[in-house]
C-alpha cells in the first residue's frame, strides 16, 4: 500500500523492571511479543507515500500485547504527531487495537490524554487526520485515534467499538459492535474493501490537501431553462420528480468524490450528501440536500462537513433543495432547531468561500440554513420562499383554492429572489 517508508526515530528511556506497575511477568510478556513480531512495541510509524501522496503513517500491530496503548506507544504516537506537525502532511493510522494497556495501569491510560493533546494540536494547524478501522479497534484506541480522526474508514467485518468483546453486556446487539454497525450509526464515513483501500486511502489524502483557490462557481442548471410564469408554476416545476436532483448535480459538477457519513451523535440522514470532490483537479466540500425533509443528523453532518472544509481551507458548494426541515416528533426529540442553528452558525463563521445553488425547493429555514448569504444562486426551475404557499394558506386561515396566489404573493419564483436581493441570479443552463 505504501512506498518509500521511512521509520522515525523514538524517544527512548530506561524502564523499570516488569513496567510502572511492577505487573509480574510483564517484561516476559514483551519478550515474546517481540519475537512474536519482529517489533518493539504496538505501532510503527513513519513517513509514507500512499498511492502517490505523502504521510505520515501509524500502522498498529495487534500481535503485540493486543496492539494495546502504554507510555511507549504514546511516545511513538507523540513523535508522529509531532512530525506530521513538522513537515507538514496529514496523518493515517491503520488502527487495530484492545485498548490501554492493563500492565500499567492509569499510566497506560494517560496516553489517551496525549493523544488527544496532539491530535488538538495537529487540528489546530490545518493538517487532516485519517482513521482506518481494522479487527479490532476497541477501547480509546477507538474514542482517540479512531473516531477523533476527520475521516473515518473501516474493513469490512471489523470489530468497532469502546467496549471489546469480553467487556460488554452480555445481552448487547452484537452488530452495534461492527464496522457496519458503526456507519449506520453516523460514526463511520465508509467501510472500504481491502483491495480498494490504497486507492480510496490516496484519493482522499489529494482531497484533503489540494483546495481550490477562491469561491466555487456556481453549477449550471441542468433542468427546464425557461423562467416560470407564475409562483405556482414555479413551486410546481420545483416538486416535480423529473427534475435533476442533487446526486445529478454533483456527478456533473465533480471529476470524482469521496463521501462523509454521519453526525457523529447516532444518525445519518441519506437525504443530505455530504463530501469533497475533485472539480478541475483542485478540492471543494460539498453539502447537497436531496428534495426530503433535512432531519437533524443531515444537519449536523452538513455542520460537520462545513467546519472540516473551513480548517482544511477547502472551499464549499451548498446544493439547497428541501420542502423544510423535518417536523415530526422523532426530528423535535433529536433537537431539530439545534441542529439548524448548527448549521447557521457553520456557514456564517466560515473564513473559506461558500457559493450555494437553490435547485429544486427551499422551503423556509431548513433551507436557509445551508445558504450563503452573500454567494446563493438559483435554477430556473427552484423557488425560495419564507414558507410553502400550503401552510401560509394554513397560519393565515385562508381557503385551500388560495394557495396558488398565495404563490404568486409569496414572491418565490427565481425572478423574483433576484429582484429582491435574495439570489445573485439565476444561473443558465
Amino acid at each position: 500500500m505504501t512506498s518509500d517508508f521511512a521509520e522515525l526515530t523514538y524517544p527512548t528511556g530506561t524502564a523499570r523492571p516488569d513496567g510502572p506497575l511492577a505487573w509480574a511477568g510483564y517484561d516476559a510478556a514483551r519478550a515474546a511479543a517481540q519475537d512474536r513480531t519482529g517489533e518493539s512495541e504496538s505501532v510503527i510509524c513513519g513517513t509514507a507515500t500512499i498511492a502517490g501522496r505523502p504521510a505520515v503513517l501509524v500502522s498498529f500491530e495487534f500481535r503485540y500485547l493486543g496492539g494495546s496503548l502504554g507510555e511507549q506507544t504514546g511516545d511513538r504516537l507523540e513523535a508522529a504527531y509531532t512530525a506530521a506537525r513538522e513537515q507538514r502532511l496529514p496523518l493515517v493510522s491503520l488502527i487495530a487495537t484492545g485498548g490501554s494497556r492493563m500492565q500499567e495501569g492509569m499510566r497506560a491510560l494517560r496516553q489517551l490524554q496525549r493523544v488527544a493533546a496532539q491530535s488538538a494540536m495537529n487540528r489546530a494547524a490545518g493538517l487532516p487526520q485519517i482513521a482506518v478501522l481494522r479487527d479490532p479497534t476497541t477501547g480509546g484506541g477507538w474514542a482517540t485515534l479512531g473516531a477523533g480522526a476527520d475521516v473515518v474508514l473501516a474493513l469490512p467485518g471489523a470489530q468497532v467499538g469502546f467496549a471489546g468483546s469480553r467487556v460488554r453486556p452480555p445481552d448487547a446487539d452484537p452488530t452495534a459492535y461492527t464496522a457496519e454497525g458503526q456507519y449506520a450509526a453516523g460514526a463511520v464515513d465508509a467501510v472500504v474493501e481491502p483491495e480498494q483501500l490504497p486507492t480510496r486511502l490516496g484519493h482522499w489524502l489529494r482531497l484533503l490537501t489540494t483546495p481550490t483557490t477562491g469561491a466555487p462557481e456556481p453549477p449550471r442548471a441542468l433542468g427546464d431553462p425557461a423562467p416560470p410564469t407564475t409562483g405556482w408554476d414555479a413551486v410546481g416545476r420545483a416538486r416535480s420528480p423529473q427534475r435533476p436532483r442533487a446526486q445529478t448535480y454533483l456527478d456533473a459538477y465533480f471529476d470524482s468524490r469521496e463521501p462523509i457519513s454521519g453526525d457523529r451523535c447516532g444518525g445519518r440522514d441519506d437525504g443530505m450528501l455530504c463530501g469533497f470532490g475533485l472539480r478541475d483537479g483542485r478540492a471543494i466540500a460539498y453539502a447537497a440536500q436531496t428534495g426530503t425533509p433535512t432531519r437533524p443528523a443531515g444537519y449536523r453532518t452538513a455542520a460537520r462537513l462545513i467546519r472540516l472544509a473551513d480548517r482544511l481551507s477547502v472551499p464549499v458548494l451548498t446544493l439547497i433543495d428541501t420542502p423544510g426541515a423535518a417536523n415530526d416528533a422523532a426530528a423535535e426529540r433529536a433537537g431539530a432547531g439545534a441542529a439548524i442553528a448548527d448549521v447557521f452558525t457553520a456557514v456564517a463563521a466560515s473564513r473559506v468561500p461558500v457559493t450555494s445553488l437553490v435547485i429544486g425547493e427551499g422551503g423556509s429555514g431548513g433551507a436557509l440554513a445551508l445558504a450563503a448569504p452573500a454567494n446563493t444562486w438559483a435554477t430556473p426551475d427552484s423557488y425560495f420562499s419564507v414558507i410553502a404557499p400550503e401552510a401560509a394558506a394554513a397560519i393565515l386561515k385562508r381557503p385551500r383554492e388560495d394557495v396558488p396566489d398565495l404563490a404568486g404573493e409569496l414572491r418565490l419564483r427565481p425572478q423574483d429572489l433576484v429582484e429582491l436581493g435574495v439570489v445573485r441570479g439565476v444561473v443558465a443552463h
